[in-house]
Parts: C-alpha cells; structure tokens; sequence
C-alpha cells in the first residue's frame, strides 16, 4: 500500500522520513502534526527551479503554515513571505525571515497594521481598494515613509476550484477590476506616502491546471503594456500561488516544472520590459510535508453507518467540514487488511465533525493509530479551541530524529487571558 510523499511503510510500520510515526505518537501523544524536513526543502527547491531563468522571487504564503519551525526552514533556502496579518509579519521575522521579501496582501489591513509593516521595511502592499490607496498613503506620510505598492487586479478568471478559495471572480471580494487599475495607478502616482512597484493577482487555491494562470497572465500582460505606453513603468508583477497538490483522489496535478513551462511562456512579452515575476506559492510547498497521527477511541455501527471514532476533530483538522475536502489515509500499521466502509468522525458534538466519509479503510481496532496525509498546508494553521479542546503539537523530522516545533496547548493555556468579572 503506497503513501505519497515523505510517509513510508518499512516493513508494517509507517514512517516519516528514518522515524516510525508509532514513536512519535507514542512519545509526544496524539493527535499530532508531523513534517517533514527533507519534503520542505525539496517542494520549495522544485518550485523555485521551475522559475530558472527568468527573475523572480518566490514569496512563500504564510498562511499555508504559520507554524516558526516551518517558516525557518523556508527562510534559510531563501523565500520571501506573503503575509495576510501584522501576527503573521512578527511569526516571519521571529524565525528569521527578511522582512524586504514580504509582501503584504489582504483586503482589510488596519492602519496600526500598515504602520508596523512600513516601520518593519516590507519590500510591497499589494493594496485591494481605492480607499485603501487613500488610507496607506496618509498613514504612510504620517510615520515619514513612502510605501511600495502592487495594485491587486481581478481578472475575472474562473480557477475551476472550491467556491470558498475562488478569490479572482468579479463576485469574489478580492482586488479591483481590470478596467478600473490604469486610472487607479495614475492617481496613486500622485501620492506623495506611494510609490508604485507593481499589479498584483491571486485567482484561487488548489488549482489543478494551468489554464486558469495563463488566462489570467495574458490578462495581465496586456495591462502591463497598456500601463507602460501610459509611463507607468512597472518593476514588477505579481502571480499569486494557488497550484495544488494531490490529495490522493486520482487527480491529475500540475506539477512545479510544467506550471514553470506556462508561466514562462504566458509572461514572455513582459520579459523586454525587465520585470521581476512575484509568485506566492503555499500549499504546493508545504502541503505533502505534513500529516496528522489520530488514534482511535471507540466504533460503532447503528441502522446507517460504520464509524471510526478518533482524537482528532474539526478543530485539529478543519478542511473536511469547511470544504468538504479529502484527505489521504492510512493505517499506522499492517495496513494490508481487509477494508470496510467507514466515517471517520472525531469527539466534537457536531454532526459535522468529520474527517472522512464513506471511507474504504481496514477495520482499525481501539487504540490503533490513522495517518491522515496532505495535511500540512490549512491543517494547523486553521486549528481552534473549539469544545475547549488544547490545540495539537506540531513535529519537524529531519532524518532519523525530530523536534517537537510547537508543544500541545495545555488548559491553563487556553485560560490565560480570561478574567472572572
């Protein structure tokens, strides 16, 4: 039985890279997150190769996974961060990222949020909004700086993904419209707190072709010309991320060298212009690298249903009742057994507390552990208290040993803020 990615079986015993995820289970509890080093590295080396050739800079999205471990070992191969929060601006700079190869994206970014983005020298705002231009602009002039900024377009382009992570829709809340962006820039132009460095565009998350990206990089480039005959030079544009991962159901993902092939191409004509290419690559790097270990607590059958109760729920692992999203699982152990057809369900009381549905598993007795994989991108990231439930521990493997990136919340954690009235 295959695993993709860094998760092997050696003999029954499924691994992370050289360590038995029983060990690690049984060492630190579960549910716990587990990453892979080497799976990091590799994702961020492919996506960043794929892009040779034409300058570039790879802005890693934080929101992906926030967590410090992850983001330092990103920030060592050299990315760049795109940020959605000032919390997530002091996340990049605590494990040691630069605070010039961020970019700072968002639709409603706060005045003190803009002033501690300027104040730490970010390299860009991508801005989303004529007023936003009006409001970045005064605060900028009032704390004695001038703001580098990408205007965000809609192009108005359908990724052919999840209605939730669609975001480059003319419904969609993010960005201003095509036609709108030459007199937003020439008036931006104007203002003394800007200085204009870019267009800017993010169509969607996990998109599974190319298509959708070259459809709206042709869009793109003609309003890059249509700007410079206008004098309004560019020294950059901006691609978003977006590509996605295989989460196990057959589909067919682009992978980071034939996505390079198309941007390559559908950005050719902007090359004379000497543009720099922004891309803002998240779950493509960090999504296979990491995986969620739950054990099972109980089954039960009634007039319907099959059910494998575990420790993990919604609140560890949100994907699969926000977005009915699939994940990859697997036994721990033995996993060549007979399948039944199971829900795999956690201790939440909501019926939509579930991490799988209908699934074909083999019959995990209690106290057996599940790998659930394609879990590191909007997998801890995404974790609540919800049920008052401590927020899991998150593990770094690197070779044949691991580091406990983020210690499991404890309830005096979870309390440490409140105050009885």
């Amino acid at each position: 039985m295959s695993v993709p990615g860094p998760f092997e079986y050696r003999g029954d015993a499924l691994h992370c890279e050289g360590v038995p995820l029983a060990k690690i289970a049984a060492d630190v509890g579960t549910p716990v997150y587990v990453y892979s080093h080497a799976e990091l590295e590799r994702a961020y080396k492919a996506f960043d190769a794929a892009l040779e050739g034409i300058p570039h800079r790879v802005c890693y999205a934080v929101k992906a996974n926030s967590s410090l471990g992850v983001l330092a070992v990103l920030a060592k191969l050299g990315a760049g961060a795109d940020i959605v929060s000032a919390g997530e601006l002091f996340r990049w700079q605590k494990a040691g990222g630069d605070p010039a190869k961020v970019v700072f994206s968002g639709v409603g970014k706060t005045d003190d949020e803009m002033k501690t983005a300027l104040a730490a020298g970010i390299g860009c705002f991508n801005v989303e909004s004529a007023e936003e231009l009006e409001v970045l602009d005064r605060v900028a002039r009032s704390v004695g700086k001038r703001a580098k900024i990408a205007l965000r377009v809609n192009p108005d382009v359908d990724p052919e993904t999840h209605p939730y992570i669609s975001t480059g829709l003319k419904q969609n809340k993010f960005g201003v419209a095509m036609s709108e962006a030459p007199g937003l820039l020439r008036g931006a132009a104007k203002l003394a707190g800007l200085e204009i460095s870019g267009v800017d565009f993010h169509i969607g998350s996990q998109l599974i072709k190319t298509a959708p990206f070259t459809d709206s990089i042709a869009r793109l480039v003609a309003l890059v010309e249509e700007l410079a005959a206008a004098g309004i030079k560019l020294d950059h544009v901006d691609i978003g991320g977006g590509l996605g991962i295989d989460y196990g159901k057959g589909d067919v993902v682009p992978s980071p060298a034939e996505y390079g092939v198309a941007v390559r191409t559908a950005l050719a004509p902007l090359m004379k212009l000497g543009v720099t290419l922004y891309t803002e690559p998240g779950r493509v790097i960090v999504g296979a690298a990491g995986a969620l270990v739950t054990q099972v607590l109980f089954r039960k059958r009634n007039e319907a249903k099959h059910f494998t109760i575990v420790d993990a729920a919604m609140n560890d692992l949100m994907r699969p009742a926000l977005y009915q999203a699939f994940h990859p699982m697997k036994p721990v152990t033995r996993p060549e057994r007979p399948t039944i057809t199971t829900d795999v369900v956690g201790p939440i009381c909501e019926t939509g507390d579930f991490l799988a549905r209908d699934r074909e598993l083999p019959e995990l007795d209690r106290g057996e552990l599940l790998w659930i994989g394609a879990a590191g991108a909007y997998g801890a990231t995404m974790a609540s208290n919800y049920n008052t439930r401590p927020r899991a521990p998150e593990v770094l493997v690197r070779g044949n040993s691991y580091t406990v990136i983020r210690a499991r919340e404890t309830y005096e954690h979870l309390i440490a803020g409140e105050r009885i009235g």
